[in-house]
C-alpha cells in the first residue's frame, strides 16, 4: 500500500484505483490499469462497495468494478434514456402530470429536507442551509467531497478541496478561523485524529480556534477498507486535548443540533459520524440537546444502560428490546467538560451503568466515567484490543472485536448479580 494515498485501502498490485473529489480528472488518466485481482482477506464472491466519497474497489471474485454511486458499470452500447422509462403512448398527459409548473425564483425557506440523513450528509445539508445566511462559514474537505457536495454545489467560492493533505487542512483552517470566519474541516477519523493529530492538537487546544472538524467513518464503520481506515482511538486522543468539545450524535436531528451550536458557539469541536447507516434520533424534551437524554427511566438499583455514539444507542436500544424495563441514558456530548456534568446526573439516579461505544475501552468514555464516578459500578462494552484482520461488513467486523447484542445482554446480565461495593473500574 502506498503511504501516500490510504483512500484505496489495502489492494493486492495490479488493481486499479480512481481518485475521487476534485482531483478525479487529474489523476484517473495517470494512473496504470492492471488486471483485477482478489483482494486478500475477503469473504469469495463477496463484493466491497465503494460510496460516493470513497475511491472504486475491485470485487474479490475478479468481477465487474463497482462504480462511485454504487452501481455497476454500464455495458457498451449506445446510451440509454436519462430517465431509463419507456415513452409515454401518444394522448392527452395523466391527470398526476397536469400540476402547473412552480415560479421561477429563490427556493423557498420552508424546511424541505428528507426526513432522515446518513450522520455525515446531515453535516452537510446543515452546514449548506446554515452557510446561506452567514457568509463567515467555509467548508474544507480533504478529497472526500465527491461531485455531488451539497455545500460546493450552493457555495463554492467558500468550498476548498485540499485533497490528501489533513495537516495541512486543519493548519489552513486555523488561518481562516484567525480571519474571522467558521471553518468546518472534513476526512476520515483515522486521518483526522491520527494522521493530523499533532495539528489538532495545536489549533483546537494551543490556540483554541473556532474550527470544527467533522470525522466520518469513525469507529469501524469502513469495515471493507482495513484496519488501516479504521479508527478506534480518536475519543483518546481528542479527549486528551483541553478545550475541545466532543460529539458522537445518533442520527439526523443531533447532527444538526451539534453542527448549529458549533456554529453559534465558535468553539473547537470534533464531530464523530459513520458512514452511510441512518438513523432517527431519539426524542428529546427541549430544542437543545440535553446533558444525558433520559431514553427510558428505571429504579435506581436497576442497572443503567449508558449509550455513545450511533452503533452504541442502536445496541443499547436492541438491549433495551430484548429486556423491557432496562433504564437507558444516551449522551451525546463526550469531552470531559459534558461528561463531568452528565457523570453527577447519573450518580442521582444510578449506581451500576454498562456503557456501549464503538471505541476500544482504553481511552473510552466508559473508563472516564469510572474516574469520575468513584462509588459506582461502571462495566464497558467496547472493541477489544485486537486488529480486525479481515473485511467484512460493519456489523459482522464490530462482532469480531466483542461489540454486538450477545455482549451487551451477557453485561447487563453481569452487572445487575454484581453488588456495587465490588468493583469501581470499567470491565469488559
Amino acid at each position: 500500500m502506498s503511504l501516500t494515498d490510504e483512500r484505496a485501502g489495502v489492494l493486492p498490485a495490479g488493481v486499479p484505483e480512481t481518485a475521487s473529489g476534485d482531483a478525479a480528472g487529474a489523476l484517473a488518466g495517470e494512473r496504470p490499469q492492471g488486471t483485477a485481482g482478489a483482494r486478500p482477506g475477503l469473504r469469495a464472491g463477496t463484493r466491497p462497495v465503494a460510496s460516493a466519497d470513497e475511491r472504486t474497489v475491485v470485487s474479490a471474485d475478479g468481477g465487474p468494478v463497482v462504480s462511485a454511486d454504487e452501481r455497476p458499470l454500464a455495458p457498451a452500447g449506445p446510451a440509454p434514456l436519462t430517465d431509463e422509462r419507456p415513452l409515454a403512448p401518444a394522448g392527452p398527459a395523466p391527470l398526476t402530470d397536469e400540476r402547473p409548473d412552480a415560479p421561477a425564483g429563490p427556493a423557498p425557506l420552508t424546511d424541505q429536507r428528507p426526513v432522515t440523513l446518513s450522520g455525515r450528509d446531515a453535516y452537510r445539508d446543515e452546514l449548506t442551509r446554515l452557510a446561506a445566511s452567514d457568509d463567515t462559514i467555509v467548508c474544507l474537505e480533504a478529497d472526500l467531497g465527491g461531485k455531488g457536495h451539497p455545500f460546493q454545489a450552493a457555495h463554492p467560492e467558500r468550498f476548498l478541496n485540499l485533497g490528501i493533505a489533513e495537516g495541512a487542512m486543519v493548519d489552513m483552517a486555523a488561518g481562516l478561523a484567525a480571519g474571522g470566519h467558521k471553518p468546518f474541516v472534513s476526512t476520515f477519523a483515522p486521518f483526522a485524529a491520527l494522521r493530523a493529530a499533532e495539528s489538532l492538537k495545536l489549533t483546537l487546544g494551543y490556540l483554541a480556534a473556532g474550527v470544527t472538524v467533522v470525522a466520518p467513518y469513525a469507529g469501524v464503520s469502513g469495515a471493507w477498507f482495513g484496519t488501516t481506515h479504521h479508527c478506534l482511538e480518536d475519543l483518546a486522543i481528542l479527549r486528551s486535548v483541553p478545550g475541545v468539545t466532543i460529539a458522537a450524535p445518533y442520527g439526523d436531528t443531533e447532527m444538526r443540533a451539534v453542527v448549529r451550536e458549533a456554529v453559534r458557539s465558535g468553539r473547537p469541536h470534533y464531530i464523530r459520524t459513520g458512514r452511510n447507516a441512518t438513523y432517527e434520533s431519539l426524542p428529546a424534551l427541549a430544542d437543545e440537546l440535553p446533558l444525558v437524554n433520559w431514553e427510558f427511566r428505571a429504579g435506581p438499583e436497576d442497572v443503567c444502560l449508558v449509550s455513545v455514539g450511533e452503533e452504541g444507542t442502536r445496541l443499547a436500544l436492541a438491549a433495551r428490546r430484548a429486556v423491557p424495563g432496562t433504564a437507558h441514558a444516551h449522551l451525546v456530548y463526550l469531552d470531559h467538560e459534558h461528561l463531568t456534568e452528565a457523570a453527577a446526573e447519573l450518580a442521582r439516579h444510578h449506581a451500576r451503568f454498562v456503557v456501549v461505544e464503538e471505541h476500544r475501552g482504553q481511552g473510552g468514555v466508559a473508563e472516564a466515567l469510572a474516574l469520575l464516578l468513584p462509588s459506582c459500578r461502571v462495566t464497558s462494552v467496547s472493541a477489544d484490543r485486537s486488529w480486525p484482520s479481515q473485511g467484512g461488513d460493519h456489523e459482522e467486523v464490530m462482532a469480531a472485536l466483542g461489540l454486538d447484542l450477545p455482549a451487551v445482554l451477557e453485561a447487563l446480565d453481569r452487572a445487575s448479580t454484581t453488588s456495587t461495593a465490588s468493583a469501581d473500574r470499567p470491565t469488559n
